[in-house]
């Protein structure tokens, strides 16, 4: 098992042992970083019950998590040990992001425009120290579509690859009409757009066990794909470069149901072509924990489209990732693509 901080332990779904590395750079897709700054912003006006990740969770989670986000903070803010963790599991560069809960979509607008914009300068920081290991996704305020949209030309100047928005916007859809001044503008500019869940927001039955984040996470994010493909904006943005985390959530392992129900029923028929058209078209992170699940996004998907990633340094994340990658059946250069060189292709490295 590599050595490095939140690793599995033996009862994990897959078994570790010496990782032998792919012959190009390796590249994690999805990793986060904070922005003290930008919190310091908030400070008194973020409400945590509107964030569901916090509301639905038992005392004893939330203190867990407390005590985690204390431990995790050396971390989470600077280089030093992330550059050691990275070394230890052989990754060469890391796409770093906010943690989900500084997309501040449930403040007043002005409030969410000035922290975001400290949470973009903070992440432009933290990759110009160190450019050869960095790069990053920055964030909008996307309760706004316009002031999205004004955001995201900002990101991309600073020479970002994209966003990462969360699946739903205070209680919206991501295929809300209030937000397509967003998805044009990342469609004009070859923006990527990464989706990251914070909870399924009608969690009321999955507060025990930590099942808002086991369960609540991946389903969060595969109601916002079938949103964004049912709604049709997939449809209209045929350019749009979605990333969807932990291997798309359920979508990823379901996909034939919402093909049937597009063949079956008229209620379901209302986009051109079958979901999974547009599904395929979506990138999917390596972050499923299983050899098996991982073999079956790649059929479903198709190589090119799976990238490796850890969501690194939440206790969720995987700590082995190229170990993972290594240990399927796929081809060498299959196995090459998925560490590193789609992301490279993908994000111009």
């Amino acid at each position: 098992m590599t050595d490095v901080w939140n690793s599995y332990g033996p009862s994990a779904g897959r078994r570790h042992g010496t990782t032998r590395r792919p012959a190009s750079v390796t590249v994690d897709m999805h990793a986060h970083v904070g922005v003290p700054a930008a919190a310091r912003i908030v400070d008194g006006h973020l409400d945590f019950s509107t964030i569901p990740l916090a509301r639905f969770a038992t005392p004893e989670t939330k203190a867990l998590n407390r005590k985690q986000d204390a431990d995790r903070m050396s971390r989470m803010n600077g280089h030093d040990e992330r550059l050691k963790d990275m070394d230890a599991a052989g990754i060469d560069k890391q796409l770093v992001m906010c943690p989900p809960p500084q997309c501040y979509y449930t403040l007043r607008t002005d409030i969410a425009a000035q922290a975001t914009r400290v949470v973009n300068d903070g992440l432009a920081e933290f990759v110009a120290r160190r450019p050869d290991r960095f790069a990053a996704l920055g964030s909008v305020p996307l309760q706004d579509g316009h002031l999205a949209a004004a955001e995201l030309d900002y990101v991309m100047s600073l020479g970002m690859k994209g966003v990462q928005i969360l699946t739903n916007v205070a209680g919206k859809e991501l295929s809300d009409p209030e937000f397509a001044p967003f998805w044009a503008k990342a469609e004009e500019l070859g923006a990527l757009v990464l989706i990251h869940p914070n909870g399924f927001t009608e969690g009321e039955r999955l507060t025990r066990f930590y099942l808002n984040n086991v369960l609540g996470n991946p389903l969060e994010t595969t109601i916002a794909l079938h949103y964004l493909i049912f709604d049709g904006v997939m449809e209209r943005h045929p350019k749009l470069k979605i990333f969807a985390v932990h291997g798309g959530g359920f979508a990823g392992a379901y996909w034939a149901r919402m093909d049937h129900a597009w063949g079956a029923r008229s209620d379901v028929h209302v986009i051109p072509h079958a979901p999974t058209t547009y599904l395929r078209r979506v990138y999917f992170d390596s972050v499923v924990f299983s050899v098996e699940q991982l073999e079956a996004l790649v059929r479903m998907a198709g190589v090119d489209h799976v990238l490796m990633g850890t969501d690194y340094p939440f206790d969720m994340a995987e700590s082995d990732p190229v170990g993972h990658v290594m240990e399927t059946t796929l081809d060498d250069a299959e196995k090459a693509a998925i560490c590193g060189g789609n992301a490279v292709r993908l994000l111009g490295l």
